[in-house]
């Protein structure tokens, strides 16, 4: 899916690949560097942060599809009162826009440019340099 929206007075292109099902947000489980395969995020902790003053928050893994199963329909976040779309409901909403992992937008100016999707079929780090 591809469309052009307004975001922030400007026109910007978006894209995802439409597995609903498979969208967590911000609360995608994931694992950190040090901490070896526990996994942190949606129902598996308290929170996305490890409560430990000697890990870098900031070095993770977010976990691939074929690691979780399906994601929760309701993730607990809205955007301006809008939720991760069911089904049919109209998407992009500001959910997916704003929240989703699976969703990309364009650089300010660049709607013209092709997008490319998130690969989820491996885990994917927050450290750009770690995707490889």
């Amino acid at each position: 899916m591809e469309k052009l929206i307004k975001f922030c007075f400007q026109t910007a292109k978006v894209a995802c690949d439409e597995k609903c099902n498979k969208a967590w947000g911000s609360e995608r489980p994931r694992v950190y560097a040090g901490l070896g395969d526990q996994v942190f995020g949606y129902g598996f902790t308290e929170g996305v942060y490890p409560d430990n003053d000697h890990i870098d928050n900031d070095d993770y893994a977010l976990l691939s599809d074929d690691e979780l199963g399906e994601a929760p329909i309701d993730t607990g976040t809205t955007v301006g009162f809008e939720g991760k779309p069911q089904k049919g409901d109209s998407i992009p909403n500001k959910w997916c826009v704003n929240e989703c992992e699976r969703c990309v937008m364009s650089a300010p100016g660049k709607h013209d440019e092709p997008l490319k999707l998130p690969d989820f079929s491996k885990r994917r780090h927050n450290i750009y340099s770690k995707n490889v």
